[in-house]
């Protein structure tokens, strides 16, 4: 049985695992592995039909956008999808929860945009590359466990997740120069030469260094004023 492990803590053992330099509460980030190989057809993705959205969170707040799909493809042979990449425009992150040319809309892109996450300049792309396809099987489960709770607690996997998976995505997902391998639900369909897939899960964001004001500052601050490690990401692509 599969499952994506999310933490569950307490502040009193968030504040250990914070100053053990330790997370647990999304999907696990592991080193690199090869690419799947791509044989069969390969199928252009169609940008304007697909995309990312995002979604961090604070206790006293949440911020969300989404973050353009520039290109990619997937490889099909038969009815089964053997490869794909996508790549991601990190510079035309859009926020959506402010009104674009507002001082606070702004401050956050400039923020978001600078070393203190995305490091944009250096590293303007976000890239996805499959390493692995396995069937989600009815025996399969996407187990939840409790975070620190706040006004703006982040979304569970189970709730963010698609209605009926159809499959486990495992790929390299690369943001500042880093690279981590990650494991996720998603429901995909082939239908007609169109490949069609979603999928929701969260991530550790700083398992890629996007760091400024993790959990950890908990330690040291008030709980109000940290930003939760969690981000939540929904990919709704469209290949044909």
């Amino acid at each position: 049985m599969k499952s994506i492990k999310l933490s569950g803590f307490l502040l009193a053992a968030a504040l250990l695992t914070f100053a053990c330099g330790k997370s647990t509460d999304t999907v696990e980030a592991t080193e690199a592995q090869d690419a799947a190989e791509a044989t069969g057809q390969t199928l252009s993705l169609d940008t304007d039909a697909s995309k990312v959205n995002w979604r961090g969170y604070k206790p006293t707040g949440q911020h969300f956008g989404l973050i353009p799909v520039t290109s990619g493809q997937l490889s099909v042979e038969g009815d089964a999808i053997t490869g794909g990449e996508f790549t991601f425009d990190i510079t035309a992150l859009e926020i959506h929860d402010m009104e674009e040319g507002t001082e606070n809309h702004g401050k956050l892109w400039n923020h978001l945009q600078s070393d203190d996450f995305f490091d944009a300049g250096n590293h303007p792309q976000a890239n996805f590359v499959i390493t692995e396809i396995a069937p989600y099987t009815a025996e399969d489960e996407i187990e939840d466990q409790e975070q620190f709770e706040s006004e703006n607690t982040p979304q569970s996997a189970s709730e963010i997740a698609p209605d009926k998976p159809t499959h486990w995505i495992s790929g390299n997902l690369t943001m500042r120069g880093n690279t981590k391998n990650i494991t996720f639900p998603a429901s995909v369909s082939l239908n007609n030469g169109i490949i069609t897939a979603q999928a929701g899960f969260n991530i550790n964001r700083t398992d890629w260094g996007l760091s400024y004001g993790d959990e950890a500052s908990a330690v040291d601050k008030a709980k109000d004023q940290f930003i939760y490690n969690t981000v939540s990401v929904n990919f709704d692509v469209k290949a044909n």
